[in-house]
């Protein structure tokens, strides 16, 4: 071809050239011209053969450019003659002969018919024609010309370009040329062609883009302003590639539009699998390991759909990663905002607490206008005032704490502020604060060895909390001698002494006029005195003596050892009895008056400074108990998050509170603490290894003999600590009901005068006719604005009842409301009345209260039926009781949750969130809380639990509330708004099976009603957590099953319809989105493996990585090990570590992750994830959920292997078999071509979680790996499999019943349901189709006669197996002899032909483990088949054969997972380890303990109570 330099000739010359070599090209082709067709007429680019699809934008170029420059248009017809030839080489294709046969004729006319126009050179005149095509209709047309005409220019500018490089060689093309090429690649995206709308053109625009709707779409869609702008530079390390292999072509893309946006964002996950899906589809794969199923596909179809549905699987988990982090981001900020974790030590607490006082006084008192304008405290009376209100509060969640038993006596008197309004000149901080500070300022003055008092005196003042200790003591010091003392002259004394010390300090001359020296021993004898007033005494003359020798002590030692001039005090006291001055010496300090000691505020004094001056070591850990540090902290750190101010309890909203109870724990019996599990572990010993300083505490509180416990009952004061640490309702009722106290003590804070407030409210004279009036308004303003009601369903019946559990039940239950008068009761009372001489059944709902001994009915309100039996019995229970309730504002709490004091003196501040206005005019409906899950330290799995739940009840709903707008109501601590919920249909839902996760429904009512849900973290509520692997996977199923029905209800597709897109969008992924993914999750694994499963088997998978320019690319490899499900594992737990840091710090959030992941917890969550799926799905597929009752009690004791079967066997154990199998196959048939380093990088995550649904159930099991409770199981589970069942067999007895159960949602589904059954029964199938033709024994046949001889061998293994049951039937009892003889025909024809087959056919012992690989899968096929066609096999007389061989392979699951169980469990270490790992380190020593103990004693030896009592 032409140059573009040289010579005239030089150039002729070479076109010369040129056009010979063209013409020898041409020439070697066949040459077969059809005479029919008009040689002038225009090739016709949509006439072209159909494989040769890619060329006809060439020709229409071609024709396009033809009157403009024929020559151009020609060199366009033998690029697309070139690329035709390239595409199709030997001319197979339909047409494709016939039409390079015309193409050749018509390219050897136009070279001799057409010349160069513009230079002597085709190089130099295609590079000519394409720079002014490009410089005029490019440049100088793209602002006149529509976007159509653009679109079309750049259409031709890329083909000419095309049709360039075929001519010119790389190194000859101008830069002009490469300058307008770039520029054509740059811009052509702006003017691809569109439907009607030109989006991305510039230019002239058609008119429908004026339109006013159109504009402000466009604006919308181009809003790109606030998005995160990703960048896709172009790579290099494609550029070595073999330059035959496609690669991905990266390039940079300018973000015009949301469209934009999104392709830049998914570009780079998607992209890099481009390149080697292209290389697959165009090899040519002819040899397959099987009959290939789709012979005639092309492009290699079933590689790319193995490859590519994985992917797009991912894409619905990816969606909930990102969420995950999106939350753990913007929950941590919102948090942080909201001062969260600003006080979460003892540390931080101790550096603050000087501001505690007042932002308590802001947030938590009410103040008039005129206060609330003032943000200080104007005056010190009314900074001592507002110390005295918040002294009163303080000290009673102290001393709630201390009868919670979460602190010692040591510990209360630590963290006790003084009630009363002293005379001292300093703050009355808590000991806490001061401990260790009298001792050490001793230490530090009788050390101190200079004369200057100011160099001492500076050294106390650097520490404010020992300046203050050192002061209140002095002064406190001085008060009580004086109120001891009863002669005027000894006070005298006691003034003259604290003169010289004042005095001395201001002429600063102490350490002149006082000894430090002494000082130690006046400590010890001051220490002495005080511990001496705080003892009991009976001889009070004798008491008197004591105190008496112990003042006069202290008096000699001050005026002796510590005073330089002592007796010159002495004297200067007796200024008017020189005379008789030693008489007087010797009867000096005998007379005192004890009576002080009988006053409550007094001796407050005492005990608060016996703790400052006995206290030697630092109160920094104080308190110790974990609890209680969380409860303090977060209350002080609560006081700076922002609240609204507190009304007067006049103003505030009345509030109730409704809890729904069936037949729950109320109170623990005597018997169940006493039953011992088969270890000889009890409830209380469990507890008491658990919180062992609890029980210390409590045997602490009951032996006091100044709190009166002596009188009472010991087993039931035992019986009440036990269920105060369960989810008892005694334990909820115990909560809730510190809304009243914490009424009553805000009412006696507002109404009450200083006088009483200064008192102190635990030391007020009651007695006093206008304190007990005070305390009268309170109780009844008290009863006005709180009405608690427990809606106990059964409560009547249970009155009623012969079972003795059921009566313990109801005397429970009247005995709170006994304790707790203002305690309301609802139930559903059932009664015989007769109408027109008929006896029927008539209900009530009936309201009751505590009485004398006994209850007393308030209201009875006639019902028109049994409610629980038309709806749900949770909600129901809930609507029947809701008419007893008052009030604006109502809590819902469930059964199993707990309160504390120090939150419900927050409760006013919360109900004002009603009155607040958010998001314009609108005000809340519903007052979402935070929650703390207290069951967090029963175990590992409950530790878990706790961790989970609590990052959902935080930064989950925390996000949820705000910014995303799509918080409701999830059964949990929420405050309704009950005027707006009780006229718009209720708070619960509560119709049968769809509403059984009936909250969340109230939520969406709510929402679509037009109420507003909020959250707030400043006040959190307890609750309890399922704590054992069977009950937290009961209520994983019930949420699964609920979420299930969400996803079917109208509710849900109404909310979608009417949320904008973003808002929908969070609605899904925070409701059944999480569910869909958690299923999707499952199912990637699913069709990953099944996809490898098809390569593998079919031989396409050795084709496809054994190729060179596959095997090039690492994207492939990418995508295989894309599908890594513990990925998704990890990131979910992002928000729990967020909150964990933000609460309790970082690093401890760090350290709880490793040791969660040391616990196994990745295991427990991907077991969890399992159940998700599995009842998820099939309530969308078969619909049916059920309420499942998890039981709330203490996980103590070994499930058996059988109970862990019945239920896992479905929804863990058949599908991680079946998992196994995939993942063993996929493992044997590839590893012959592929590495097992990549075999485990692709499949590591699958295992794992293989690992984790077989054998999680028997981890987290308690004794799991005992060897002879592992022996006891195996006999259990035989015997449950060998039961026949029946009407009315239990599904715990036998086999036949609870498989007969497991079908329950078959009976009810409808067609497509079972449709769906069977189509995905027919995955097992593949198996066998793949496996047999790798058998050695097929001799790498391909023929289907190989199919057909397994699927014989299948029914003749089915028939014998048939035989031999037959047999057993009829023969096994009266023909013996017979039986045997057809089990000896039986067992001699199976030994004939396995010789036969392994002699003459060539059989070996690897195809038999093969063959258990290829027809295990087939026969548990026919078992599901049979199932869902239930109807149609018991018809044909199969049903029978069909549960015989379902038992068969149950017995066959059985033996395969309690096999590696076993083999652990002959190891001791195994089940010591197990222990460690489930409970804490205390509970496992205390269990080794136990066992050791229990085999030495008498087994009647009560063990259940400590010694100690």
């Amino acid at each position: 071809m032409a140059s573009t330099s040289g010579s005239k000739e030089e150039e002729a010359a070479r076109a010369a050239a040129e056009r010979r070599a063209l013409s020898r090209r041409m020439t070697r082709a066949p040459t077969m011209i059809d005479p029919t067709k008009d040689e002038n007429v225009p090739i016709d680019s949509e006439l072209v053969p159909s494989s040769l699809a890619a060329i006809a934008p060439i020709l229409r170029v071609a024709n396009e450019v033809e009157k403009d420059n024929p020559r151009v248009a020609y060199l366009c017809r033998f690029r697309a003659f070139e690329k035709a030839h390239r595409m199709d080489p030997t001319s197979s294709g339909r047409g494709v002969r016939q039409f390079k046969t015309y193409m050749l004729h018509r390219l050897e006319k136009e070279e001799r018919e057409t010349r160069p126009q513009l230079t002597k050179t085709d190089r130099r005149e295609i590079q000519k024609y394409y720079q002014k095509f490009c410089e005029k209709n490019i440049r100088e047309g793209q602002h006149n010309k529509t976007p159509e005409e653009m679109a079309k220019i750049y259409q031709i500018a890329t083909v000419l370009y095309d049709a360039l490089r075929t001519v010119v060689p790389p190194s000859k093309v101008d830069e002009e040329t490469e300058n307008y090429a770039k520029e054509v690649e740059r811009n052509k995206g702006k003017y691809e062609p569109y439907n009607i709308l030109p989006l991305s053109a510039i230019g002239i625009k058609p008119a429908i883009m004026d339109l006013p709707e159109i504009k402000a779409a466009i604006r919308a869609i181009c809003n790109v302003d606030n998005l995160p702008m990703p960048r896709i530079h172009s790579i290099s390390n494609f550029s070595h590639h073999d330059p035959n292999v496609i690669t991905p072509e990266y390039r940079d893309k300018s973000i015009n539009d949301i469209f934009d946006w999104l392709a830049s964002v998914f570009f780079f996950q998607i992209l890099p699998l481009v390149g080697p899906t292209k290389l697959i589809m165009q090899l040519s794969i002819d040899t397959y390991a099987w009959p290939e199923l789709l012979p005639n596909a092309t492009h290699n179809f079933g590689v790319v759909v193995a490859i590519w549905a994985p992917i797009v699987l991912v894409y619905f988990m990816d969606g909930q990663i990102w969420y995950a982090i999106y939350s753990t981001i913007f929950g941590g900020i919102l948090g942080a905002f909201s001062h969260l974790g600003e006080i979460r030590t003892l540390g931080m607490l101790r550096s603050r607490f000087e501001s505690v006082p007042r932002a308590f006084r802001r947030c938590l008192v009410a103040l008039s206008k005129e206060e609330a304008q003032s943000s200080q405290l104007v005056d010190d009376a009314a900074a001592r005032k507002n110390i005295a209100k918040f002294s009163q509060v303080w000290n009673e969640f102290i001393h709630s704490l201390r009868l919670e038993d979460l602190i010692s006596h040591w510990e209360r008197d630590l963290l006790l502020v003084p009630y009363t309004l002293s005379r001292v000149s300093v703050v009355q901080w808590p000991p806490f604060l001061l401990a260790s500070k009298i001792p050490i300022a001793v230490d530090m003055a009788k050390d101190f060895t200079r004369k200057e008092d100011a160099e001492l005196f500076k050294r106390i003042k650097n520490d404010e909390y020992m300046w203050s200790a050192v002061n209140e003591c002095y002064e406190t010091w001085k008060q009580i001698l004086t109120d001891l003392l009863d002669d005027q002259d000894d006070k005298l004394v006691i003034d003259q002494i604290c003169e010289s010390v004042e005095t001395s300090i201001k002429r600063r001359r102490f350490l002149s006029e006082f000894r430090m020296s002494g000082l130690p021993m006046l400590h010890d004898k001051l220490e002495k005195f005080l511990r001496l007033l705080l003892d009991d005494y009976e001889d009070a003359a004798l008491y008197e003596a004591l105190v008496v020798n112990t003042i006069q002590d202290i008096i000699e030692i001050i005026i002796q050892d510590v005073m330089v001039d002592g007796h010159d005090v002495l004297k200067r006291s007796y200024p008017y009895h020189s005379d008789d001055f030693d008489k007087k010496k010797e009867e000096r300090f005998e007379k005192i008056n004890i009576t002080p000691l009988d006053n409550e505020s007094w001796m407050e004094k005492v005990v608060r400074l016996y703790v400052l001056f006995s206290e030697k070591e630092s109160a920094i850990n104080v308190p110790m108990n974990l609890d209680a540090r969380r409860r303090i902290t977060f209350f002080a750190n609560s006081l700076f998050m922002t609240m609204p101010p507190a009304p007067e309890v006049r103003n505030m909203l009345s509030f109730s509170i409704l809890t729904p109870y069936f037949k729950e724990d109320v109170l623990y019996s005597a018997e169940e603490l006493k039953e011992e599990n088969e270890d000889g572990i009890s409830i209380l010993f469990y507890l008491q290894k658990i919180y062992p300083d609890e029980w210390t505490n409590f045997l602490e509180r009951i032996n006091d003999p100044k709190l009166g416990y002596a009188s009472k009952d010991r087993m039931e004061l035992i019986r009440h600590w036990v269920s105060y640490r369960g989810q008892t309702l005694s334990r909820t009722v115990r909560g809730m009901m510190y809304y009243h106290q914490a009424l009553d003590l805000q009412c006696f804070l507002e109404y009450a005068g200083d006088s009483a407030i200064f008192s102190g409210y635990r030391t007020i004279d009651r007695s006093d006719v206008h304190n007990k009036a005070i305390f009268d308004y309170s109780q009844a303003l008290t009863d006005l604005k709180f009405t608690y009601v427990v809606s106990c369903q059964v409560y009547g019946a249970q009155k009623k009842s012969s079972d003795a559990r059921d009566r313990s039940c109801a005397t429970n239950i009247l005995n709170l409301m006994l304790m707790y008068p203002s305690l309301r009761v609802a139930y559903i009372d059932e009664r015989e009345e007769k109408v027109d001489g008929k006896s029927v059944k008539v209900y009530y709902s009936v309201l009751v209260k505590g009485g004398d001994k006994l209850d007393e009915e308030i209201y009875r309100v006639k019902l028109p039926g049994p409610p629980t039996e038309i709806g749900e019995g949770k909600p129901e229970n809930q609507n029947h009781a809701i008419i007893f309730t008052r009030g604006e504002a109502l809590q819902t709490i469930d059964m199993n949750q707990d309160n504390y004091f120090e939150e419900a003196f927050k409760m006013r501040n919360v109900l004002e969130e009603f009155r607040r206005i958010h998001r314009g005019r609108r005000k809340p409906t519903i007052l979402g809380l935070r929650e703390h899950i207290f069951t967090g330290s029963v175990s590992s799995l409950a530790w878990f639990m706790s961790n989970q739940e609590t990052s959902f009840v935080t930064i989950g709903q925390r996000v949820l509330a705000n910014p995303l707008r799509v918080r409701f109501h999830y059964g949990h601590p929420d405050i309704f708004d009950r005027l707006f919920h009780i006229t718009r249909g209720g708070i619960s839902k509560a119709s049968k099976i769809i509403n059984l996760s009936e909250d969340i429904f109230s939520g969406f009512n709510s929402t679509l009603r037009g109420g507003y849900v909020t959250h707030h973290e400043y006040i959190q509520v307890g609750k309890g957590r399922d704590v054992g692997m069977n009950q937290i996977s009961l209520f994983e199923a019930k949420v699964a099953n609920g979420n299930g029905e969400q996803t079917l209800s109208r509710d849900v597709y109404r909310l979608g319809r009417r949320f904008d897109f973003y808002r929908m969008l969070s609605f899904y992924f925070t409701t059944v989105g999480f569910y869909f993914s958690s299923m999707i999750t499952v199912l990637t694994v699913y069709v990953f493996l099944y996809g490898r499963l098809y390569m593998a088997l079919s031989g396409l998978e050795m084709a496809i990585i054994g190729n060179p320019a596959v095997n090039q690319s690492k994207a492939l490899e990418d995508a295989l090990a894309a599908q890594s499900v513990f990925q998704i594992g990890l990131l979910l737990v992002l928000p729990m570590i967020m909150e964990i840091g933000l609460e309790r710090g970082f690093r401890t959030a760090v350290g709880d992750f490793i040791i969660m992941q040391l616990q196994l917890a990745s295991a427990f969550f991907t077991f969890q994830l399992g159940t998700k799926a599995h009842y998820y799905g099939r309530t969308i597929l078969h619909g049916g959920s059920k309420y499942r009752a998890t039981g709330r009690g203490f996980v103590v004791f070994h499930a058996k292997f059988a109970d862990n079967y019945r239920r896992y066997s479905r929804s863990h154990f058949v599908k991680g078999l079946e998992l196994f199998i995939l993942l063993v196959v996929y493992m044997v048939y590839g590893d012959t071509y592929r590495s097992s380093s990549l075999y485990l990088f692709i499949t590591w995550s699958m295992w794992f979680l293989v690992a984790s649904w077989l054998f999680a159930p028997f981890v987290f099991n308690p004794s799991g790996f005992d060897w002879q409770k592992t022996v006891d199981d195996w006999t259990d589970w035989l015997r449950w499999m060998g039961n026949r069942g029946g009407i009315g067999i239990q599904p715990e007895k036998s086999w036949e019943s609870w498989w007969e159960g497991e079908q329950e949602h078959l009976k009810s589904t409808d067609i497509r349901g079972r449709l769906m059954e069977i189509l995905l029964s027919f995955r097992f199938f593949v198996y066998q189709y793949g496996i047999v033709y790798h058998l050695d024994i097929a001799h790498n046949s391909r023929s289907l006669l190989v199919y057909g001889l397994s699927w014989a061998v299948m029914a003749t293994v089915l028939l014998v197996l048939k035989m031999i049951s037959m047999g057993r039937r009829k023969f096994g009892t009266d023909f013996q002899l017979m039986f045997r003889i057809l089990k000896g025909l039986l067992f001699l024809g199976f030994v004939s032909v396995m010789t036969v087959l392994f002699v003459v056919c060539g059989l070996a012992i690897s195809d038999l483990f093969a063959s258990i690989l290829a027809f295990m899968p087939t026969g548990w096929a026919f078992v599901l088949i049979g199932q869902a066609c239930r109807p149609m096999v018991k018809v044909v007389g199969f049903w029978d054969s069909i549960k015989e061989l379902g038992r068969a392979y149950e017995y066959i699951m059985g033996v395969i997972i309690l096999m590696p169980i076993a083999l652990l469990s002959w190891f001791p270490f195994v089940s010591e380890f197990q222990t460690r790992l489930l409970f804490n380190q205390a509970f496992s020593r205390g269990l080794q303990i136990s066992m050791i103990v229990s085999g030495r004693k008498d087994k009647s030896t009560p063990t259940y109570v400590s010694p100690n009592l």
